[in-house]
């Protein structure tokens, strides 16, 4: 199967997972703070490292799970950046859904160029650097934040959302492969 059917394979499950969550929660998210929206991201991305590195799990969740809950976080981290959703507004299931698409879309367009000039290394990448990779994302938004989003030569927090967007989803793919622990 080629990157391209893989990625939307994993990117319309995170999706699908999303617009039934919104179902159930409404707008709940648009009530995070940037600095609460990089904290949720964080937790998640913990968490595949100390799956990783645990015998035991005394909560069902798996690495999949929390790799798609960092695709959907990170976008509604782009959504965030992009339309400044107002907290106390309810949104459709359509304009949430819209909102969605185009950061996916965006972050594909991404991938796509990304993927083409690395000639897909990724695919020889352990599942621990992509959640270390993560984190250091993670922390690089964290400080650009404190920075009061001013960067003086790297990139802004957009591009640190789509790196993780894609990390977790190129994770994805090798857990379906069979690559990468679920």
């Amino acid at each position: 199967m080629r990157t391209i059917d893989q990625y939307n394979e994993c990117l319309n499950k995170c999706r699908e997972l999303f617009l039934k969550k919104h179902k159930d929660y409404g707008s709940a998210w648009t009530v995070l703070r940037p600095v609460s929206l990089v904290d949720q991201l964080y937790i998640k991305a913990h968490r595949i490292r100390t799956l990783q590195s645990a015998s035991d799990r005394k909560v069902e969740d798996s690495i999949e799970a929390e790799f798609m809950g960092l695709v959907n976080y990170g976008i509604i981290g782009l959504i965030q950046a992009k339309h400044a959703p107002d907290m106390n507004e309810h949104y459709t299931a359509e304009m949430v859904t819209q909102w969605y698409d185009e950061a996916a879309e965006y972050a594909k367009s991404v991938m796509m160029k990304k993927n083409h000039d690395y000639g897909e290394a990724w695919r020889d990448m352990s599942q621990e650097s992509f959640a270390d990779l993560i984190i250091m994302k993670l922390l690089r938004i964290r400080q650009i934040l404190s920075n009061k989003g001013k960067t003086i030569v790297s990139e802004g927090i957009d591009a640190n959302y789509i790196d993780i967007i894609n990390y977790s989803l190129f994770a994805l793919i090798l857990i379906r492969e069979g690559v990468h622990q679920a």
